[in-house]
Order: C-alpha cells, then structure tokens, then sequence
C-alpha cells in the first residue's frame, strides 16, 4: 500500500497496484439498483485490504451511457444515478485517508451528442462554438483514416439534419470529436482537468490519446500536433497541480507508444497493450516465444515514466497489436464462436478466458505483478468473476460485483429486475460460488492468493523500478528474467506448460546464494558451479529473491 504519511512522493505511480472500478456495477447503497459512490466508499477497507493502492474510476459523468460512460454530457458533474459532487468528494477523502489515491478517465476527444456544446455547435453555422466541432460539406475528408468500430459504424463522418453538415468521430455516431484546432477546445480541457484536480483527484486516464487532430493526407494518429496538445496539459497540469498524473491510452506498438512519454514531459505512463494479448497466446501455444521478442522490442523510458501492464479491462481483449495468424490463433483459441467477439477482439473476463483454470490464473498474475510497470487490476477478476456473452457490446464483462452469496451477490438490494445489468448466476461462475465474502474466509482461495502475491511485490520496490534481463531457458515452454534495482535481484520463473517442467539455468553470477521462494518462504538449494535445476508443476511460477 502507499504510505498515508508520504503523500507527497511524485514517483507513487511506478510501485503502485491499480485497480479499475465500474462504479455502476460496483455496489449500490442506496437500492435503486446501480451502483453508486457511496457504494463504494462503504468498500474501501476491502480494496485497502486487498493491497490497491490507486483506484481508477470509469467514466462517472452526465451521460446517456449509450457508451458505458464514454459519451459525456457534462464533464463536470457527477451522474445523478451515481450521487452528487458531494459523495464523489467525500469518497475522495476518505480513499486518501486510506492511503488509496484516486483517477479518473479523461475523455477528451470526443463528447455525447448530448453534450452543450454540441448541441450549440449544431445549432447554426454563425455559432461560437461551431468551430468546436469538425464539421464538412462533404463526407470525403481524411479518406486514410481507419474506421475503429467496423462492426457498426461504415463511416467516421455522419449527416447531422440540423447542422445540415457532416460531423467527424473516430468513435461511434453519438461521440462527435471536438477541434483541437480550436486554442478555445483546448482552454475548455485545461480547465475541466483543473475542475477535477482542484478537488483532490490524483490523476486522469486520457482516453483514445491519439486521435485529438485531425490532417488531411494522414492516418490522424500521433500527429505531431496531437503531442503538442498532450504536452500543454501535462505542462498545465505541472504548473497548477503538481504531482497529477496522466495515463496515456494509446494502442500502439512500442516504439510508437514510447513517443508519449516524450522527454518525461508528456505522460508519466502509458499502458503497454502489446504484452497483453502476448500472455494469453503464450499460454495457449505453451511457447514463451511471442512474449519475449515483445519484452526485447520494448524500448527504454524517461525515469520518470512507467509503463502500465494489464490482463483485463472494461472493454473487449483487443487484438489489435498482433498479426493477423496470431488474432486467428486467439480466436479459434478463445472465442471459437462469433458471440464472444466484438470489434477486434474479444468479450470475456479473465477467468472464462482461461476456462476457469486457477492455476492458469494465479500463473498470469504471477507473470503481470512481476513485469516492467504498474499492474492494473479489473474488479472481480480477483475473485474468478465470469461474464455474461449474451449481453450486448462491452457490457458482458460490466456486471454486478459479487460481494457475497446474498441478493443479488451483494450488490444492491433491489429487486432484480430493477438492476442496470444482471448477476451471474450460473453453476460455475455465479455469485452463491464467486464471492468476496467466501473467500475472505477462505485461507486458500484466489482472492487470498492473490492478495498475497500484492503483499509481496509491495515488499520488494525491484518489481516496480528494477531493470528486465531474459534468462536463457532450455525448454520454450519457460519464460525466466531476472529484475534488478538497487542492490536487490529477483528471478522469475513461469511454466507455461500444462505439464511439469525441469529447466537448467545459468546463474553463475549468484554463485554461492540460495534462492529465496518469495511467495512460499522456501530456501533452496544453493547455487554453484553447475547448470541450476528447478522443477516447475504444470502452470507453476517462482519468484526467487537472490539477494
């Protein structure tokens, strides 16, 4: 956990765990059936107990949620259904009294339909904010830009009847894209991101990150012009909020993706998607071949930044950053039907991902708790949490946390009909068998693994701020590195075979040590001159401190 004492320390982020909340689905303390922040203010010793030391909030604003949230309305307010700025500020107060810090998303390249200023910028052509808007007479403009929902939308411009003009959105038809080429659009950012910080929040995710400008003859990613944007918020936010953070979300391969962390002067971390869908297709082909020329091909960062590394999220496992052998590999691999599908990528929690394995499970936490970067945990995922496919877009991995084997799972007491998404109910995955409440009591349980595996990377800062050199392994089923800062080693070691697996390591610069089992305790045998053995169980992983 971050020390309540030392708020003040700006590199929190680089050893901070992560872990995102739907606060729609999260817990609901009023009984209306949606989850709201009183809800989950009344959760924040589990998430203290857990070991979360940063909480990110999905979108929380006025919105018609045709997006889950990501269309907003009205970027400073709080979604009535979710309470008033009141609960948000005193949910505020009482993480940080926790030692928990908080962030938000930050949606800035488009807004709702709904939103005031598109609703201004529509009205007429001589509007003052017309030009907030990317507006044309034809649809023709920026014919290279790609289109990101190819399952529903078969154009990035839409004919809006009473503007009597096309709008641009790289998003869906509701999201129209503001002009930052507008100083205006830009100050209105600015000025919302101070809104927020002057209330205590600790940081923002910046959603779709490279898509701000727009230039003819282009793709409209990374422009130039979109840095210079990025770069004026994080000099803003420097100037008037010092310590808040920014979280680039930008799907991109990594030597584009390092871009956004400039000179340290733009993002302080940026998630590496890469790595994601990686680990899942490691696991499947039983060959750590993928993820290591993934860890080769990541480039050094700015000190001051940090990478953020992730198994699971709010939206679909996207496979974008993968060849196209490699997307048809995961889909036949893990969603064999058109159902379990959506964009590109795919609809499903971690735990139906991986059929319900815990060993596989405990394996990729393992694995993700001990790459370069700050972890990012997806509520529930803790538990073994399932989804519901048959519901519709991105809302199948959205619903209701399982707090206990109650009503509803705990989390509202409403009438079930009444809730914003259903519960899980089936045999496997169903809230009378995934619980908080069981597994806090539960000595053996994933969520206390879990926890523990927290509990020991919080120990040891390597984990977080040390450097990753790949260890040779002699069989392609193990992926080994070794994580050095400040003196400290460790060495992790992770069979991703369903069958057992003995490997021999050169570790001759450790001669004379004896590995420590930094999760079990255990001291093994002490290293010399010869190949070192260990034996992994199928799925089995080590974390080995070597002084």
């Amino acid at each position: 956990m971050v020390d309540p004492t030392n708020r003040n320390d700006p590199f929190w982020y680089r050893t901070a765990v992560f872990y995102a909340v739907y606060v729609r689905t999260f817990a609901d303390a009023n009984g209306d059936g949606i989850g709201d922040f009183r809800g989950l203010t009344a959760k924040l010793d589990y998430l203290s107990w857990f070991g979360v030391d940063c909480i990110w909030v999905l979108p929380m604003y006025p919105s018609p949620l045709k997006d889950g949230g990501y269309d907003i309305a009205d970027y400073c307010d709080i979604l009535p259904a979710y309470g008033t700025l009141s609960d948000f500020t005193e949910f505020l107060r009482e993480s940080h009294d926790r030692g928990i810090r908080v962030i938000t998303d930050l949606v800035i390249n488009h807004t709702s339909d709904q939103h005031p200023w598109f609703q201004e910028s529509r009205s007429s052509p001589t509007s003052p904010k017309r030009d907030w808007y990317v507006w044309r007479d034809t649809d023709t403009g920026y014919s290279d830009v790609r289109i990101i929902f190819t399952d529903s939308e078969p154009s990035n411009w839409t004919w809006d009847d009473t503007a009597k003009q096309y709008f641009w959105h790289r998003f869906y038809r509701h999201q129209p894209d503001l002009n930052f080429d507008n100083p205006e659009v830009q100050q209105a950012i600015l000025d919302v991101a101070s809104f927020w910080a002057d209330l205590g929040v600790d940081g923002f995710r910046v959603d779709a990150a490279p898509y701000l400008v727009e230039r003819e003859g282009t793709t409209c990613d990374n422009l130039p012009e979109t840095h210079a944007v990025l770069k004026r918020l994080r000099a803003h936010l420097d100037a008037r909020h010092p310590g808040t953070i920014l979280l680039a979300e930008a799907n991109l391969w990594p030597e584009q993706l390092v871009d956004y962390f400039g000179q340290g002067d733009e993002f302080q971390l940026a998630y590496h998607f890469p790595i994601m869908p990686r680990m899942y297709l490691a696991l499947h082909e039983q060959n750590a071949r993928s993820l290591i020329d993934m860890l080769r091909r990541t480039p050094d960062i700015p000190p001051n930044c940090q990478w953020g590394v992730f198994l699971r999220n709010h939206d679909e496992l996207t496979l974008e950053m993968v060849t196209e052998a490699e997307r048809a590999a995961m889909y036949e691999a893990f969603a064999p039907v058109p159902r379990l599908r959506v964009n590109v990528g795919i609809r499903r929690r971690l735990a139906p991902l991986l059929q319900g394995d815990r060993r596989k499970i405990e394996l990729l936490h393992g694995l993700l708790l001990s790459l370069p970067g700050s972890p990012f945990l997806y509520y529930g995922d803790e538990i073994g949490m399932g989804d519901l496919p048959f519901l519709n877009d991105r809302d199948a991995v959205r619903t209701p946390m399982q707090w206990s084997p109650d009503r509803n799972g705990g989390f509202s007491r409403a009438e079930r009909d009444r809730l914003t998404l259903p519960v899980i109910e089936d045999p496997q995955y169903g809230y009378p068998h995934v619980n908080v409440e069981d597994q806090q009591r539960q000595e053996s349980s994933l969520l206390q693994a879990l926890r523990w595996l927290l509990t020991v990377r919080h120990r040891h800062p390597l984990f977080g701020l040390g450097s990753l050199d790949l260890v040779d392994v002699d069989q392609p089923a193990v992926l080994a590195y070794l994580r050095r800062h400040d003196g400290a080693t460790a060495l992790g070691v992770f069979n991703l075979s369903a069958h057992s697996q003995s490997i021999h390591l050169d570790l001759m610069p450790y001669i004379g040590i004896s590995p420590v089992d930094l999760v079990g305790g255990a001291v093994l045998d002490r290293i010399d001159t010869a190949p070192y053995t260990l034996v992994l169980a199928p799925y089995g992983f080590y974390w080995l401190g070597l002084g």
